[in-house]
């Protein structure tokens, strides 16, 4: 019993930060109809500005506000750079673009810090809380479940409360009709592309304190992950990236503890598989498809 509560509860941490991830995926794909293959180097750029500013500073907190920042300037010239004079007839040429991208920016990052990891340490103490015996949460896992639940609340509250959101979401599905009625839709795309940006940086600096360290390929596993949870919930449903991805934790957590860890991959490709067979939308899928 007392291995169950500790695999459920790392597999909780684990499992925001794939959704939240994920939901980086959603936002981009939403806002573009592009799956961005750059997602996990762009991140990860972001994240060598954190740890530039950490180290000079000593601050981990100024380190993730310009690692944040970071992501959201990537973003922004990378949409309006490369991605908006890319046909958008189909999504193909999009991902071609993005996957170049990849390769330029791990190259360049390799150059500049070399391929070693670094470590990055975290805020907060990675020993899990004794509860009457019972190893449970981490505080810096706790740190990570608050962050991912502020981040995804206010994400909501963006896209359902506000006249940004407003404007985001009529971009998104009816870009023509938009237009008509004087919203900025090339603007409302930029600022998809620097929250989806900025959400998965802050999900690979969440990240990258528990795993080896930073390098410039530390959060391709995280894009592997998340990106079939995104498929999982529905690409065009954040509901859906929260709900696998807190899914897809536990059970890699579960699996890693109770079989191996080689095989809790296989356990998300057969739930990835089951789900593409019978419902290739997504748990939560949209109810109808809507065209680029």
């Amino acid at each position: 019993m007392d291995r169950l509560v500790f695999l459920l509860s790392s597999g909780l941490a684990r499992g925001a930060v794939l959704a939240l991830f994920a939901l980086s995926l959603v936002i981009v794909w939403r806002a573009a109809r592009v799956v961005n293959f750059a997602q996990a180097a762009m991140a990860i750029a972001a994240v060598y500005v954190a740890f530039a500013i950490t180290a000079a500073s000593g601050s981990y907190w100024l380190g993730l506000i310009g690692g944040l920042a970071t992501g959201a300037l990537l973003g922004a010239a990378v949409e309006a750079g490369l991605m908006r004079r890319v046909p958008h007839t189909t999504p193909l040429p999009g991902m071609i673009v993005a996957i170049g991208l990849v390769m330029i920016l791990q190259s360049g990052l390799s150059i500049a810090f070399g391929p070693q990891h670094r470590t990055m340490r975290p805020p907060f103490s990675e020993r899990p809380f004794d509860l009457g015996g019972v190893p449970v949460l981490s505080p810096y896992e706790l740190f990570v479940l608050v962050v991912a639940a502020l981040v995804m609340g206010g994400l909501a509250l963006l896209f359902n409360r506000t006249s940004l959101g407003l404007q985001l979401r009529a971009s998104a599905f009816a870009p023509e009709t938009s237009r008509l009625l004087g919203v900025r839709v090339p603007r409302m795309v930029t600022v998809g592309w620097m929250l989806s940006v900025a959400t998965a940086a802050l999900a690979a600096l969440l990240l990258v304190p528990t795993e080896l360290g930073l390098n410039p390929f530390a959060a391709d596993l995280l894009f592997v992950n998340a990106f079939a949870v995104a498929v999982i919930g529905g690409l065009d449903s954040p509901a859906g990236a929260l709900a696998a991805g807190i899914g897809v934790g536990i059970l890699s957590s579960l699996v890693t503890g109770y079989v191996s860890a080689s095989a809790a991959p296989l356990a998300v490709l057969a739930v990835l598989t089951a789900v593409l067979l019978l419902r290739p939308g997504g748990l939560v899928a949209a109810g109808k498809a809507r065209s680029a």
